[in-house]
């Protein structure tokens, strides 16, 4: 690490601290995802942010957040609010810090993810994934998935240990994804590794981390650019090859926008949902009445992966940047200013949800925000429901009397999808 970059970080490092204490002395309150006790929970935090100041200034965000349900909610489906950080008034000097520290410009040469993109750029890529990841092509894969996980179970008996995320969690959703795309077996445990080493690129990370996730990035979509070469040669049934026909209008993906759009799909098809597993059992084993609803009613599993989002959904927070000057509650907006929307926060909002940090797997019609809202709304959130009905229902028919064991959960550090990296179970 260069000279520049070292004291790049303790002038970042000081100048966010100067900013969390001038909040904390203006509100009482001071917004920091960075802290360490918000990765094991969060929720009393965000409760009281969304009491005491839910529409928080915040100058370490350059900007304000927000935790209430329908602020959240309505930014997320106004196109006034922008998802292209490009549009942050602090764009230029945060990029500046970016290549200094030897990592890449998200935005150059169509690297841009989807996720980070506003109309019209972003409703043509939609438009294009579209046609290749069809609900079609996700119910596909349900007699995969059951067989998947028969498979990773079959070697657990009842008062067996089971380290939930290596040994099931994270190979179920990482397995699929990979034979949707259509990556040959042989390449299943490199694809795991650079799925593991994706994430660090995502969130508050060290320059390290981002690096590193930057080079997996970089190695994996070169990798499945030569795997779309041969399916342009030898087409097959699967999503790759959908992604490579995909057209709309005589438009196609290019090179760079079809392995940006896999990462993507790696990353939401993969470590979302191996949260969402980890989060949900987890939930339902510190909430015992719910757990024995669920073993006792297998066929309720399905409806209650909504109330598992709503109540400890893995996504934490995005944001929007401000396109024009206005208004929100009688809180001034400028023009660049970043909004920093809570998801977590306002899916437990009682305005919203009754008791909501009560978790109840018979709640009907639970419109969460876990999955997004408008636009940007989550591609792959069949294939997560799917996914994670087919988890649960495996592991709670096989083992009634699964329960956590005496041993410590270690939590992820990744600031935007929360959830544990280690968690042992006593089936």
């Amino acid at each position: 690490m260069s000279l520049r970059t070292k004291l790049d970080q303790v002038l970042m490092a000081l100048e966010m601290g100067g900013k969390i204490a001038f909040e904390r002395a203006r509100s009482g309150i001071a917004f920091n995802p960075m802290r360490a006790d918000l990765r094991e929970d969060p929720h009393p935090f965000y409760k009281e942010l969304r009491e005491r100041d839910p529409i928080h200034r915040s100058y370490a965000a350059d900007g304000w957040v927000l935790s209430r349900y329908r602020d959240v909610q309505a930014v997320l489906g106004d196109r006034r609010f922008s998802a292209d950080e490009r549009n942050q008034r602090r764009w230029e000097r945060l990029l500046k810090r970016r290549l200094r520290a030897g990592l890449v410009d998200p935005y150059a040469e169509e690297r841009g993810s989807m996720l980070r993109l506003d109309a019209p750029d972003h409703t043509r890529l939609r438009n294009l994934v579209n046609k290749a990841f069809t609900p079609r092509a996700v119910e596909r894969m349900r007699a995969r998935a059951e067989g998947l996980v028969e498979e990773l179970l079959r070697p657990f008996s009842a008062g067996d240990r089971m380290e939930l995320i290596a040994d099931f969690a994270s190979p179920l959703p990482v397995t699929i994804i990979a034979e949707m795309l259509g990556v040959p077996s042989d390449d299943h445990a490199r694809f795991r590794h650079w799925s593991d080493e994706v994430i660090l690129a995502l969130g508050d990370n060290t320059v390290e981390n981002l690096r590193q996730g930057e080079k997996a990035m970089e190695e994996l979509g070169l990798y499945l650019l030569e795997v779309a070469a041969e399916r342009r040669r030898a087409p097959r049934e699967d999503l790759l090859t959908g992604l490579v026909r995909a057209e709309e209008r005589g438009d196609h993906l290019s090179e760079k926008e079809l392995a940006t759009l896999c990462v993507l799909l790696l990353v939401a098809g993969n470590e979302t949902t191996t949260k969402l597993v980890a989060n949900g059992l987890l939930a339902l084993l510190r909430n015992p009445d719910q757990l024995a609803l669920l073993v006792a009613e297998p066929k309720r599993i399905a409806g209650s992966v909504d109330e598992l989002l709503r109540y400890d959904g893995p996504v934490q927070l995005t944001s929007r940047m401000v396109l024009e000057d206005g208004e929100l509650e009688g809180h001034r907006l400028r023009r660049g200013q970043q909004l920093v929307l809570m998801i977590a926060g306002a899916n437990r909002d009682p305005e919203q949800f009754a008791k909501p940090d009560k978790l109840d797997v018979t709640r009907e019609n639970v419109r969460h925000l876990a999955l997004g809202h408008g636009a940007h709304y989550c591609l792959g959130a069949q294939l997560a429901r799917l996914e994670t009905t087919l988890a649960l229902e495996g592991l709670l028919t096989r083992f009634p009397r699964l329960r956590l064991a005496d041993e410590p959960i270690t939590w992820g550090s990744n600031t935007v999808l929360r959830g544990p990296t280690r968690m042992v179970l006593v089936l």
